[in-house]
């Protein structure tokens, strides 16, 4: 199923970026911790900056404002974050007038907590990043602000991205989650779903496939939920318009909900070449009791329904996914049951996690009685068997040829180049000038081995 879009081109009613008149002078650096979603907020971040005269750098020793984008997804992320503002205290001690800013879910979820710090300036949430010039100017006169009011509205619909190198560029399509996950933070940080205009997102890939950009991932807590209000368009018809509108840009999503995998997305992903046959799917666990607990509102024979269809109409579409081990109550046999719906799907890739209880969500309730080294023991389970998994599906593709976005150098060996496949498989070959091409092509790679992670071979 796929629906053609006649869209028009938007006016440029967008925040312009700075030219080197309307400087002020001063640097900022920022600190990205997190998602995708976190490194597209601060490339919106910039974009604000930006517009009010700020430049960017790469070096904290040059800047006049350090902002940490902060993840509070697990307590591990949070654990950083204060590890690494001990670590600034340094920079403060050589600039006295240092604006140090925390942004993102962390500054959410802990405002005042962070405030109290001496080190902390500012604090602003995610859905007030316009915010962050006039916060960075008040304390510069030595008045701490906070800024983390949440929104039903806010999309940034209008903020140009600073995007300063790549040949891949990510776009957020919609901000909050509904789904209320027991163990999950995000509605509590990000606030409810709110999605841009079909249009409007159309009209940046436009650009950004203008601006020399060869592959875009769209971005939210739940891109399937996304829904153009004005239009009524769906997810899958923002991506077909998407897809038609930049025919030579790979495009890519994350994260989806299995809930909402709906069989019009799954046929609109098989019927666009530039669509990336890639799906990161989170599963949680493969126990119907444990997904219970967790509020999930689906089922594992849902679950591996919408797998068969996947199969069905990609067949070589590659799959990850996410799993959380030791969830409260999590007995042997619900772990044997995770392990076993691994083993079905042979997942490609997955971010596998011990369970952390965050404040305020319903899991906190419920009590973490699963013992600390029983869920390291579980995590080392899937960990080993999903790498032999990989393994397996890797090897297999020895002798096949694929088709590889060229990145650049490998960071092993700079005689090696690497890029991605539409399935999202990083492939490694040998560099060989003469043939002309550059970063940004496109080559055919055939397959001589594979490991885990890692797909090796020779230009074809």
């Amino acid at each position: 199923m796929s629906t053609t879009f006649d869209l028009p081109v938007l006016d440029d009613v967008r925040l312009p970026a700075s030219d080197p008149s309307s400087s002020n002078g001063r640097k900022v650096y920022v600190e990205t911790y997190g998602c995708q979603m976190n490194a597209s907020d601060s490339e919106i971040v910039m974009g604000v900056l930006r517009g009010s005269g700020y430049e960017n750098t790469d070096k904290p020793d040059d800047a006049d404002v350090i902002l940490l984008n902060t993840c509070a997804i697990r307590d591990n992320a949070e654990r950083k974050i204060h590890e690494r503002l001990n670590t600034l205290k340094y920079f403060k001690k050589q600039n006295r007038e240092l604006v140090v800013g925390v942004l993102g879910c962390m500054a959410e979820r802990l405002r005042g907590q962070l405030l109290e710090k001496e080190l902390v300036d500012i604090v602003v949430g995610p859905d007030e990043y316009r915010r962050v010039p006039e916060l960075v100017d008040t304390a510069s006169s030595g008045n701490k602000g906070i800024a983390v009011k949440l929104s039903r509205v806010e999309t940034y619909d209008d903020v140009v991205p600073l995007r300063t190198e790549g040949i891949s560029a990510w776009v957020s399509i919609m901000r909050g989650c509904d789904k209320f996950c027991t163990f999950c933070v995000v509605p509590f940080t990000r606030g409810r779903e709110r999605s841009r205009a079909l249009a409007s997102v159309v009209d940046e890939l436009r650009q950004l496939g203008d601006d020399g950009f060869r592959e875009v991932t769209l971005l939210g807590q739940n891109v399937n939920s996304y829904r153009d209000e004005t239009s009524g368009h769906d997810f899958a018809d923002l991506l077909a318009a998407c897809a038609q509108a930049v025919p030579d840009v790979r495009i890519r999503y994350t994260t989806s909900h299995p809930q909402d995998m709906s069989d019009k997305l799954i046929e609109t992903m098989a019927a666009h070449d530039n669509i990336c046959k890639y799906i990161h799917l989170p599963v949680q666990s493969g126990s119907n009791r444990v997904l219970e607990l967790m509020n999930r509102t689906y089922t594992v024979e849902h679950y591996m329904e919408r797998i068969r269809k996947i199969r069905e109409l990609m067949p070589h579409c590659a799959l990850s996914t996410d799993i959380i081990v030791g969830f409260c109550t999590e007995t042997e046999d619900d772990h044997e049951r995770t392990m076993q719906l691994m083993r079905e799907v042979g997942y490609d890739g997955a971010y596998m996690f011990a369970y952390s209880p965050r404040e305020n969500t319903k899991a906190w309730k419920m009590g973490d009685d699963v013992p600390h080294d029983v869920k390291n023991r579980r995590l080392t389970d899937i960990i080993d068997q999903q790498n032999q998994i990989a393994h397996d599906i890797n090897q297999r593709a020895a002798g096949t040829t694929v088709r590889v976005l060229v990145e650049g150098p490998s960071k092993r060996d700079a005689a090696d180049w690497c890029g991605r496949t539409d399935t999202n498989k990083m492939v490694v070959f040998r560099h060989e000038d003469q043939r002309g091409y550059i970063i940004g092509d496109t080559v055919d790679v055939v397959i001589e081995r594979g490991n885990a992670a890692t797909l090796f071979g020779v230009l074809a």
